[in-house]
């Protein structure tokens, strides 16, 4: 999907706020999709974007976390966790689908279909710069901010 336009979303997130990629228009942002709330990779992946934020922030760059998960688990997960962004909650998989992270993964032995983990930079022009799929947690924010801090 790098280098095509950041498909047109408009989504409920938390702090009574509405996700919406043409408002968003001459900023540069994060969206991270991940799989579900209050699970031990996801909250670790969350607090290194919370720990790295002011970061982010610095370089001109908003974050959002995405999930399946409904707006008040949404809440509840970023209270408990105390991040500074809000959380997308896509129940009906608009996003997912728009950004193609639904896979078929492996859980107790069945097949599910579930997010693969993904982060997308889009640019302030509403252009994907750059995608990283089936992430894996350690180093991966690090890596992300590191992009965004060579982007104007």
């Amino acid at each position: 999907m790098t280098n095509t336009t950041c498909p047109a979303l408009r989504l409920p997130m938390t702090s009574n706020g509405m996700f919406d990629t043409e408002s968003l228009k001459g900023q540069k942002f994060v969206l991270y999709f991940y799989p579900k709330d209050n699970t031990p990779g996801c909250t670790t992946e969350g607090g290194n974007f919370r720990d790295a934020h002011e970061a982010f922030l610095a370089a001109g760059c908003k974050v959002f976390g995405l999930s399946r998960d409904s707006l008040k688990s949404h809440e509840n997960f970023k209270a408990k966790q105390a991040y500074p962004f809000d959380l997308v909650s896509d129940p009906d998989e608009i996003a997912c689908q728009a950004f193609n992270v639904i896979k078929t993964k492996k859980l107790y032995g069945k097949e599910v279909q579930g997010v693969e983990r993904s982060t997308f930079v889009i640019g302030r022009n509403g252009e994907i710069l750059r995608e990283w799929r089936g992430v894996k947690v350690p180093d991966h924010v690090a890596e992300v901010l590191a992009f965004v801090q060579t982007l104007e």
